[in-house]
């Protein structure tokens, strides 16, 4: 009989671990919890109004190409519009090297299946971006982590890497991080570029945040510094509609070489046969009517005030017992507790008390810090960041009695 035989799952879920993210969901849910855990944009600033008003452009003369399948590749509307995104971004990019995805997370996805054959290296940094991580793995790659400083992935320790080893691709959130909240500088940024080109390797570069910038000046993308070297044809740069309008359309963009790009269309074909039509339509009408930049001035002025919240109410209740960066744009602070501490153990009484963060040790690929956490600033005010504070110090003091000064 075979009733009673165990399902064979596929071998490549074992690698799998469940997103520490999407777990603590749940916790935001119960009345009175304040999450510093999700890495979401904040609903209060959505632009229902023009939202409606773009889907109503769309609608209301009843053309059924909108509820219709579309190309893989995209609406040739959208594509456009895209392409204008990316010259303000300082990317030359025709329609035609744009591919249109189900959120940024499908590039990802599309990227991990057109280059990763089981068991080829890819590295990334420490931290790094957690669904990233789980897209790797499901890919059967060998993740390889890369030292970090303040001014991004060590591309010294890259270069080192690259001369004894051979690399698939190299993954790089460039811009304000998930969950590290750096920068990438200028010159790691030129010399990524280069090693690409001299070893053959492919760059990822995910830039969800990127026009979410609170402090600083803007930052020439990988992608941008390699459109005039031979590192173009090895750059794939993806981004999202998800953190700047609404993740709830599920839109997001890969901008790659023509061969690449080609592969890509490919497998999505095989995935989903191509994004949402009436999403890509109501975008695209939105971002015709000018509605993206002013939206932008208000989430940035929105995300700098929380920002601000969060570290000084942090500075206030916690005091040396934590450290945080201060990122210059994003959603996320990084933060420490010292190194006896385990952000794990805290947060089971960070629950008790009413609120949630994300344990640091989930954003590494190998050997994590459990000392570490990810602090999310996108989704509270002046108000909830205080009693947050608060109640994240009164919760560190459950745990380890003595980790805060009296």
């Amino acid at each position: 009989m075979t009733a009673n035989r165990p399902t064979a799952f596929a071998e490549r879920m074992r690698r799998v671990q469940s997103s520490a993210v999407r777990d603590l969901l749940k916790y935001s849910k119960i009345p009175g919890i304040i999450s510093l855990a999700g890495g979401i944009p904040a609903p209060d600033l959505f632009d229902i109004p023009g939202l409606l008003a773009a889907l109503a452009a769309v609608t209301e003369g009843g053309d059924p190409e909108a509820f219709q399948y579309g190309m893989t590749e995209g609406e040739a509307s959208l594509r456009a519009q895209i392409a204008a995104l990316l010259k303000h971004r300082g990317i030359s990019a025709t329609p035609a090297d744009i591919l249109v995805t189900s959120g940024s997370q499908q590039g990802l996805d599309l990227a991990a299946r057109v280059l990763l054959n089981p068991g080829d290296t890819i590295l990334v940094e420490r931290p790094s971006y957690l669904a990233a991580l789980q897209t790797f793995e499901l890919a059967e790659a060998s993740i390889v982590s890369v030292p970090s400083d303040e001014e991004g992935i060590d591309v010294a320790w890259i270069e080192a890497y690259l001369s004894s080893c051979e690399v698939k691709a190299i993954y790089v959130v460039p811009n304000f991080g998930n969950p590290s909240g750096r920068t990438l500088s200028l010159e790691r940024r030129k010399r990524l570029a280069e090693l690409a080109a001299r070893f053959g390797t492919y760059l990822i570069e995910d830039d969800p945040y990127g026009e979410l910038r609170l402090s600083g000046a803007p930052v020439a993308s990988i992608r941008e510094i390699a459109e005039r070297s031979p590192a173009r044809d090895r750059v794939i740069y993806l981004s999202s509609f998800s953190k700047i309008l609404s993740p709830g359309l599920r839109a997001g963009w890969m901008v790659m070489p023509e061969a690449v790009l080609q592969q890509a269309a490919l497998a999505k074909q095989a995935i989903d046969l191509h994004t949402c039509s009436l999403s890509q339509r109501l975008i695209a009408s939105y971002l015709a009517d000018g509605r993206l930049w002013p939206r932008l001035a208000v989430l940035t002025a929105a995300y700098r005030e929380r920002r601000d919240a969060l570290m000084q109410a942090l500075q206030r209740h916690l005091g040396d017992a934590i450290c945080f960066n201060e990122p210059e744009g994003g959603m996320f602070l990084w933060a420490r507790f010292a190194p006896q501490v385990d952000a794990a153990r805290v947060l089971r009484a960070a629950i008790e008390a009413g609120v949630i963060f994300v344990p640091g040790a989930a954003f590494f690929a190998d050997h994590p810090e459990h000392n570490t956490l990810r602090l999310s600033y996108s989704t509270i005010d002046t108000e909830s960041a205080e009693t947050g504070a608060m109640r994240l110090a009164s919760a560190l003091r459950t745990a380890y009695p003595e980790a805060i000064a009296r």
